[in-house]
């Protein structure tokens, strides 16, 4: 147990058989029945080690990957049950029991390689981890960016971009799985305060090259070792999660989900539909489930009675897991080999400098490069078109994968494919024009430059640089480093004598549960109570098996109708907040601005496009649209005080545009606007222009009478008159009935 459950003082519920590799779980609510029985290829009691699991479980599966199989590795259960202690371990140092499954099986590929005679190993590695159902890569500069899945006929699902290692020992691989963990996304939760909010996968693809006795031919084999660590399933009243985290969980449950469906679509065997589509994890694990592909699943699980239902879901998650039938096979001679492609350029350098050593060495016409070799300058020149040739086909078929795999459009590799023909064609043209010189001139070693840096002709390599070149191809590839070490020979054929051992057992041990050797039909009884007595046992161990199997059958539909409740639930949740959105939207949309391409939200909807490999949605980009106002002719300038004998007298700026404007239109204009006989005074122009006048006749001679007789007037209008006109003159004095002029003290 845990820290959390040791404080809960919960009890155990949890017990094992370890020889007949069955787990019983006790129930909570009715004590008196009998516990529930799950039986799997091999249990594990909480005091067991990793040591252990690996040497009965997990070394086998390894075996198979040196042997060219694929294999598959991956831990399941609640959070906070150890499933990131199983697989990575805590005190990872060389002879630990509890040292993790990875780094366990990092160690037994190296040394398996170095104790093997006549074979070459090339291995690389990857990290990655699948966050809120978006994979990124681990290893990378730029941890956070995302990346697609693409699948192809040869290579099934994969992931493009992601980064490949090399590692010629155990210390390179546990460097890049610490740089993995320090960059992989974890949180506290009330559960485990270093709970892992995503999946990882740590994949070792193993490459092998040995000679056949038969043909004396070259063969590769690849296999590839997935170590899968999935995230915890969650319950949302346990953790209390909000925010990030219970979003985090809500994707980790539906990925698990997704591969719980996979799981038992593949074991019902009558689903003409594996649903390997509905998350990243399944389509990454496709080829692990139900494929080419040996699998092995590690089920971690509470023993307190306070995580009895997620216990009883992890049992029987693995029990019907147990049920998948996978079709692996060794992968010979893969096409997308890496190493091949070192194997060629080994051999290419192997040869060149094999014939530069025995060219005759008493032909002075060959001019030495200065380490002793004489070089032919055609020969050399020869092969080197041929290997520019042999690039240029190589990354021509590259740029036509990639085309296939709908990672290039037709435009972007036919402009690549030019870039590259220009470049082959330079590199051969500088190759002859370097020909031509060096056989004119008879002086200089292979490969100089006779220009400045600007010119880009290639440069042949030496003996020494080729020498030197394959020295770095060769440490690339490892095997037989401690063939004569007889101490790791035996050592490794003992862990192989124990695993055969153990896969004996194994067998044997299934074959007998299989077997039914108390069958009433094979037994001779000598009498007729001993047949009635066993009979009677028999009838009543086949009653109690029925009545488990009825309390399994109500445990799942209860379950069902839990699960049920929850996934209504989380629709009426999305729901609200959908509807929510949608009304929040909709009042943006009438404030804002008519010449944006927003304000319409159903255009915007309909426009919308969903990309299903990145789980995105792609819409417009805001537009605002500028109107254009139709052009005004020059404004009446403003100033401090205004004249009203210029208002009137003087027509304003405005005056002089409308006139100019009806002086402009001719008598056609006119009659096409407002017909025959037309008076220029009706013309709305004219009209504003006449009213105009006349306002400013009348306010004007209002002015005078008020100036000249202030005290006879008394009314609103005439004040606010004066007040427009003389803004800064003190307003007139008003008449009061009783006191005179209001302004007066009595």
């Amino acid at each position: 147990m845990n820290q959390r459950e040791i404080d809960l003082t919960c009890r155990t519920i949890i017990s094992m058989d370890t020889q007949l590799n069955q787990v019983l779980l006790e129930t909570i609510e009715q004590r008196n029945e009998p516990p529930k029985q799950f039986t799997f290829d091999a249990v594990y009691p909480e005091n067991s080690v990793t040591e252990t699991l690996y040497a009965d479980s997990v070394f086998p599966l390894v075996e198979n990957v040196l042997e060219g199989y694929n294999a598959t590795v991956f831990a399941y259960g609640q959070t906070g049950c150890g499933k990131s202690y199983t697989m990575q371990g805590m005190n990872n140092t060389s002879g630990s029991s509890q040292r993790g499954v990875i780094p366990r099986s990092f160690e037994h590929i190296f040394e398996a390689s170095s104790v093997t005679a006549g074979t070459k190993y090339l291995i690389r590695a990857s990290y990655l981890e699948i966050y809120n159902e978006s994979i990124r890569d681990l290893l990378s500069k730029d941890v956070k960016a995302s990346l697609d899945l693409k699948e192809h006929v040869d290579k099934g699902v994969y992931v493009p971009n992601l980064t490949w290692h090399q590692c010629t020992n155990v210390n390179d691989c546990e460097r890049l799985m610490d740089k993995g963990n320090k960059n992989r996304a974890t949180g506290a939760t009330l559960m485990n305060k270093d709970s892992s909010r995503s999946h990882s996968i740590f994949t070792i693809l193993t490459e092998m090259c040995t000679q056949s006795e038969l043909d004396g031919k070259e063969h590769i084999r690849a296999g590839k070792l997935n170590l899968v660590d999935l995230a915890g399933s969650e319950r949302q009243s346990k953790t209390h999660a909000e925010g990030d985290r219970l979003r985090e969980a809500t994707r980790i449950n539906l990925s698990l989900s997704a591969l719980g469906n996979v799981i038992s679509a593949l074991v019902d065997g009558r689903s003409k539909h594996i649903p390997y589509r509905d998350s990243k994890l399944t389509r990454l694990l496709q080829d692990s489930l139900g494929g080419n592909t040996k699998t092995l699943m590690i089920a971690a699980i509470s023993p307190a009675h306070d995580n009895y239902e997620e216990t009883l879901s992890t049992l029987r998650y693995a029990n019907r897991a147990k049920n998948i039938k996978n079709k692996p096979h060794i992968n010979e001679d893969p096409r997308d080999a890496q190493m091949r492609i070192l194997q060629e350029e080994i051999n290419r350098l192997k040869q060149e400098l094999l014939d530069v050593g025995n060219v005759n060495r008493d032909n002075q016409s060959l001019p030495s490069d200065g380490k002793g070799f004489q070089v032919n300058y055609d020969e050399e020149i020869e092969r080197e078109k041929e290997r520019l040739r042999m690039e240029f086909e190589c990354e021509a078929g590259e740029l036509r994968r990639q085309c296939e795999d709908e990672r290039l459009t037709n435009h972007e590799l036919q402009q690549k494919y030019n870039d590259l023909k220009e470049q082959y064609d330079g590199d051969i043209n500088a190759l002859e024009g370097y020909n031509l010189q060096t056989k004119g001139k008879k002086k200089g070693r292979l490969g100089k430059q006779t220009n400045d840096g600007n010119d880009r002709s290639p440069r042949l390599m030496n003996s020494q640089e080729k020498l030197q070149r394959l020295h770095e191809l060769e440490n690339k590839l490892i095997g037989g480093e401690e063939i004569n070490n007889e101490e790791q020979k035996k050592k490794r054929k003992k862990k192989l004598n124990e695993m055969r051992e153990k896969q004996e057992q194994r067998k044997r041990l299934t074959k007998a549960i299989e077997t039914n050797d108390d069958d009433v039909m094979m037994r001779v009884f000598d009498n007729a109570q001993e047949e009635l007595h066993f009979t009677s046992k028999k009838l009543e161990q086949l009653h109690l098996e029925n009545k488990r199997l009825k309390r399994d059958n109500d445990d799942l539909q209860h379950e069902f109708e839990i699960d049920r409740q929850s996934y209504l639930n989380t629709m009426r949740t999305q729901e609200k907040q959908l509807l929510l959105y949608r009304t929040m939207l909709e009042k943006m949309s009438n404030i804002m601005e008519r010449n944006c391409n927003y304000s319409n939200l159903d255009k915007i909807i309909e426009k919308a496009r969903y990309d299903e490999e990145r789980n995105v949605y792609y819409i417009p980009d805001p537009i605002r649209e500028e109107v254009q106002f139709p052009q005004v002719a020059n404004l009446p300038t403003t100033g401090i005080s205004r004249n009203t004998q210029n208002d009137f007298n003087s027509p304003s700026p405005m005056n002089y545009t409308y006139s100019g404007q009806m002086s402009n239109l001719d008598s056609e204009e006119l009659e096409r606007r407002y017909g025959r006989n037309v008076d220029t005074s009706t013309v709305p122009m004219n009209k504003t222009r006449n009213k105009r006048q006349e306002q400013l006749l009348n306010e004007n001679a209002l002015l005078k009478s008020i100036k000249t007789n202030p005290t006879q007037t008394n009314n609103l209008e005439s004040d606010y008159l004066t007040r427009r006109f003389s803004p800064f003159e003190p307003p007139v004095p008003r008449l009061s009935r009783r006191y005179g002029h209001s302004s007066d003290k009595q």
